[in-house]
């Protein structure tokens, strides 16, 4: 099966965070990020215009391991380009913990694992998806 469109690039970064209300404060007031959602209580979208930062309240305590990222989302261009993506792998026998799905805000995913187990997300979103950078 032949790779589907390329990646336009890494754009999205999902962090688990302790202190929720404190980190978007860091990130809007200190770095300059703006909300682009408040998709619930414990989940917040912040943008730089091409990036997206979601901070999710973690689930369970972190203790003293500084590592906290949830997964690396790679954008594609296209909504149908993450079933495209879906299905090659699939086909390549990658894990695939969860299939595509649509968000609320238009956008539309899938979860996989790298070899190390390491949560990819393959996402369109209409806030970032067709951007070229210069």
């Amino acid at each position: 099966m032949q790779r589907p469109a390329p990646f336009n690039g890494m754009r999205h970064i999902a962090l688990q965070v302790q202190d929720l209300e404190a980190c978007e404060r860091f990130y809007v007031d200190i770095l300059g990020m703006n909300i682009l959602r408040r998709a619930h209580d414990d989940l917040v979208y912040l943008t730089l215009g091409n990036d997206n930062l979601s901070l999710a309240r973690a689930k369970q305590e972190t203790g003293g391991d500084p590592q906290r990222l949830d997964h690396l989302g790679f954008v594609v261009d296209e909504r149908d380009d993450v079933d495209a993506w879906h299905d090659y792998l699939v086909a390549q026998g990658v894990e695939v913990v969860r299939g595509p799905h649509d968000h609320a805000d238009g956008g539309r995913s899938l979860y996989c694992k790298d070899p190390d187990g390491n949560t990819i997300q393959p996402l369109f979103h209409p806030s970032v998806s067709g951007q070229r950078l210069a």
